[in-house]
């Protein structure tokens, strides 16, 4: 059955498709998820927030980049609800937010690079 509105048929109906759909803003939010993934830098920041709670210093010498580059990439993945912070002190430490979404994106990062997370249990 063709939905109203659509040019062609192609002999599904996909009505229950449409009708289902994610609003606009929906989509404009995931994709504003996505696009904080679109730096190497900052998914290995990431990655490794995934996996530990760390110091923008011990950051900066994990992923052998200046402190001020590592504080850019860890602004941007809290504006995106993908880290916490946490102030002991005069110490920050970044971690892994403990939310669907990041731990979505850390399972994908995990999928795309094939790599067994340490600690895991899998073979």
């Amino acid at each position: 059955m063709l939905h109203a509105g659509l040019p062609h048929d192609h002999g599904e109906d996909v009505s229950c498709v449409i009708e289902r759909m994610p609003s606009e803003e929906a989509f404009r939010s995931a994709a504003s998820v996505f696009r904080l993934m679109d730096d190497p830098s900052r998914i290995r920041i990431f990655w490794l927030l995934c996996h530990c709670e760390e110091c923008v210093i011990n950051l900066s010498a994990m992923v052998q980049m200046s402190s001020p580059a590592v504080s850019h990439h860890l602004r941007q993945l809290k504006a995106g609800g993908l880290i916490v912070s946490r102030r002991e002190g005069k110490e920050v430490y970044y971690r892994a937010a403990d939310t669907p979404q990041s731990q979505m994106l850390h399972i994908a990062v995990e999928r795309m690079m094939e790599i067994t997370c340490p600690g895991d249990a899998r073979p």
